[in-house]
């Protein structure tokens, strides 16, 4: 049975991140999440764009470019294990850009023909509930779903920009193909307030890593030594691979904006996966543990399997990880 139920959560990641934009946008990413759900979690709210201009600025922004059918949403799914005792809450958040054309900071061609893929973060996040919840993890699981379409329109927004975040920071948009730390920092903020112990985000984030470490190998960020020990111990003893990189504080510096609290890209041309991920950390409380994944859901095939597409990544690390640090 759990090799099946593996394989059934590996094959509707790959199936969420192959299907194109034209059949799958931000409603239609919510509505399967739904549907996998519906029976199963506690609660859940769905925050649409109204919403989201008030309460989630950053995501609103991302999103408002796209058309009436395919504007922003962002999804929260609630599951609690049943067992008595005290449960670690661990808040997941994933990217779900259905579609990214770059914005205004138009991708070319050749940069945006993967780009059904951009949501793969999203996707693995779904992945990555289902795993836990057929495995009755001892966890309190908040699912978060930053669902939207980077597209060019007279409604989409403008590099220098200046936004106030749901945390009260204020960024300037340099990049507007820089967007998925922008959806994300929004949650991350929102992930904060309900203090809990642990937050994972999960992000088809940035070429650099991928410059890095290859497509088959996702970089991770952490703010807690002793948790990034344990998810590297983790890694190894199931077969999926993540690979640690510094959060180095000194490159924070190459955030700088003149003009509001911080700029969504870096000033300089190098450490890209770094200062994306301290990007994000400006928006983690300093005291709650967080990790951040950068991966390409993607696989072009190996020696190993022929197999092109959307693909699963780290999330059979995490679920051995979270199992062993809830025991």
């Amino acid at each position: 049975k759990n090799v099946k139920d593996l394989a059934d959560v590996i094959f509707l990641v790959r199936d969420l991140i192959n299907t194109p934009a034209n059949l799958l946008g931000p409603k239609e990413i919510n509505g399967i999440a739904n549907d996998q759900f519906k029976k199963i979690v506690n609660s859940k709210k769905i925050y649409h764009s109204s919403v989201l201009k008030k309460q989630f600025p950053l995501i609103y922004e991302v999103g408002k470019g796209a058309d009436e059918s395919k504007q922003p949403i962002l999804s929260e799914f609630n599951w609690r294990n049943k067992k008595r005792g005290k449960k670690k809450k661990v808040i997941i958040i994933g990217k779900g850009v259905s579609f990214d054309t770059g914005g205004l900071n138009l991708k070319l061609g050749s940069g945006m023909s993967l780009m059904k893929k951009d949501m793969g973060g999203a996707a693995n996040c779904i992945g990555l509930t289902k795993l836990l919840i057929q495995e009755d993890t001892n966890v309190d699981l908040k699912l978060l779903l930053c669902l939207v379409e980077n597209s060019v329109s007279s409604k989409s927004m403008r590099p220098s920009d200046i936004v106030k975040s749901r945390k009260g920071t204020f960024v300037e948009i340099k990049d507007t193909d820089a967007e998925g730390r922008l959806i994300m920092a929004d949650a991350l903020a929102y992930a904060c307030e309900s203090k809990p112990d642990l937050i994972i985000d999960l992000a088809t984030l940035t070429g650099a890593s991928r410059v890095a470490l290859g497509q088959e190998v996702p970089s991770f960020f952490c703010n807690d030594k002793f948790i990034s020990q344990k998810l590297i111990k983790s890694s190894e003893a199931v077969g999926d691979p993540l690979w640690e990189l510094p959060l180095w504080k000194n490159y924070t510096s190459l955030l700088k904006s003149q003009h509001a609290d911080i700029s969504n890209i870096s000033s300089g041309p190098f450490g890209g996966a770094i200062t994306a991920a301290l990007f994000l950390e400006e928006f983690v409380s300093k005291n709650i543990p967080w990790i951040h994944i950068d991966m390409m859901a993607w696989t072009n095939g190996n020696s190993f399997c022929s197999y092109q597409g959307g693909e699963a990544m780290g999330i059979r690390a995490l679920s051995h990880f979270l199992k062993e640090i809830s025991k």
